[in-house]
């Protein structure tokens, strides 16, 4: 049985989209990254999609960067629904609502079946309203992986 995340995106979307989070990188010394689920775990169904979006991540260690400005675009496949989640570092500077705004624009492209140019254009506009605030540091390190998480 094929899996559900290929109903949606492809290998080369894969790629495009890993590659649009290094070139966002480029100008932040924020990380953004990439979990894909197909469906929730037995053990998460009354979680809400905050909750599991809080799970994986700390599961991805993405509250150990230096200057907690990790961010995770977290998508549940099966139920159709995705979360925007940044850490402390960028909460201070950035509100809740500026990323569910940049959800919502996401979410339209996600409506008219366009679901890696939605996660482009959501990691360019991350990316953009990141460098504003957490611009690149002349000593700044890739500390997470640019590689899209993906589980069934």
């Amino acid at each position: 049985m094929e899996r559900l995340i290929y109903q949606f995106f492809s290998d080369d979307d894969f790629l495009r989209i890993s590659n649009q989070i290094k070139k966002a990188e480029k100008t932040t010394s924020g990380e953004i990254r990439i979990s894909m689920k197909e469906k929730r775990q037995f053990a998460d169904r009354s979680k809400t999609i905050r909750q599991l979006a809080e799970k994986e991540f700390y599961k991805l260690n993405m509250h150990a960067t230096r200057d907690k400005t990790g961010i995770l675009l977290y998508l549940l496949l099966h139920e159709r629904q995705f979360y925007i989640l940044a850490d402390q570092g960028i909460n201070e500077k950035v509100t809740q609502g500026t990323w569910d705004s940049v959800r919502d624009e996401i979410q339209v492209k996600f409506h008219e079946g366009n679901f890696c140019d939605g996660m482009i254009a959501g990691i360019e506009k991350v990316g953009k309203i990141l460098s504003e605030h957490f611009p690149v540091k002349t000593d700044d390190t890739n500390e997470l992986s640019n590689k899209i998480v993906m589980e069934r």
